[in-house]
């Protein structure tokens, strides 16, 4: 296991932090999708402020359309307050690059000729799963990119997308797999999100969840919702969270790694029993100008609402039981919020 490299210890001559017990993160073994029991925000940015963040995402019922008709979108870009922004900007270009093209450049061909003009494997392309779906013409707008993982020398990032295609939108999440080279990080895989199929009959708690405009999910939470795969505890948490705070989802279940990243621990994330969050109240967790009583405030109301392994970038004293909060360099930019059952 790689040792965890961490900017801030280093700049604040502090010791390593502690690490979680059932983190967010996995091996770059493959990442959750359906349960064996099962038969789809705004985009974080380069800005100082939230606020500035939040206005760059153009959704379908207010942006100017491109030739094709679609909404237009932004270029996604990191906060320069990150542990490694370039690791997250590689990620993204490697999403984009496949998940976006003009009318008549569709396929997997296309796609490829485009992941090679980054100087990336084309055959990554293959891996592309739905972010590659058959369609003349695809916009692609990066919600969020978040640390699956991060040591000295690989990395998991999940870029969190919306897309839309002629007649349809949706998106999915990206595993998106790196490791150290130079002159610039290196895409060895991609796991899309496989939600499973919805429910027939969404339990209440969850109709609840989808129907809370305070709780604002990306098209691979919304369907892990829909799946029936998360847990009661999961649901009861957001929605008393959410009677406090707006919050912006990344990752419930599906799109996320399978194991704590660079150990062979379960994450929670897989079995339904956790969820990472972003921004609150339309500030994000990564940038300096997000107030820290406000992160510390939500990661104190997530233990309170029964988490017992809550991560964020602040360390925190005065848990109920051990170790039930943590921070480490990949919950720089996120709070995890997970549960024990």
């Amino acid at each position: 296991m790689g040792q965890a490299l961490d900017r801030r210890a280093l700049l604040l001559g502090a010791g390593g932090l502690l690490l979680g017990a059932a983190g967010c993160s996995g091996t770059p073994k493959t990442s959750a999708g359906p349960s064996p029991s099962t038969a789809t925000a705004p985009a974080s940015g380069s800005a100082s402020t939230a606020a500035s963040a939040s206005a760059s995402v153009t959704h379908p019922s207010s942006a100017s359309s491109s030739p094709s008709g679609l909404p237009a979108t932004t270029a996604w870009s990191p906060n320069r307050d990150d542990v490694d922004p370039a690791v997250k900007l590689r990620a993204v270009q490697l999403v984009e690059a496949i998940g976006a093209w003009t009318a008549g450049r569709g396929g997997a061909a296309a796609a490829k000729r485009r992941v090679a003009a980054l100087g990336a494997s084309p055959s990554l392309v293959d891996q592309a799963g739905a972010l590659l779906p058959t369609a003349d013409a695809a916009a692609l707008q990066v919600v969020d990119a978040q640390y699956g993982g991060i040591l000295a020398d690989s990395a998991s990032v999940l870029v969190v997308c919306r897309q839309w295609t002629p007649g349809h939108a949706g998106g999915t999440t990206i595993d998106v797999r790196l490791s150290r080279a130079q002159p610039r990080w290196k895409v060895t895989a991609l796991h899309p999100a496989r939600p499973g199929a919805a429910l027939a009959s969404v339990p209440s708690a969850a109709r609840q969840v989808l129907a809370d405009s305070r709780i604002v999910l990306p098209p691979a939470a919304q369907a892990d919702i829909r799946s029936g795969n998360i847990h009661p505890s999961v649901l009861r948490a957001m929605l008393r969270l959410a009677g406090t705070y707006r919050m912006y989802i990344s990752v419930v279940r599906s799109g996320h790694p399978l194991d704590v990243f660079g150990t062979n621990r379960p994450s929670d994330h897989p079995r339904g029993r956790a969820f990472d969050v972003w921004q609150i109240d339309g500030h994000a967790v990564v940038d300096p100008g997000t107030s820290r009583r406000l992160v510390e405030s939500f990661m104190r109301d997530a233990a309170a609402a029964g988490s017992y392994n809550v991560g964020g970038p602040l360390r925190l004293s005065g848990s109920a039981t051990a170790n039930q909060f943590f921070t480490d360099n990949t919950h720089h930019d996120h709070v995890h919020v997970g549960f024990a059952a």
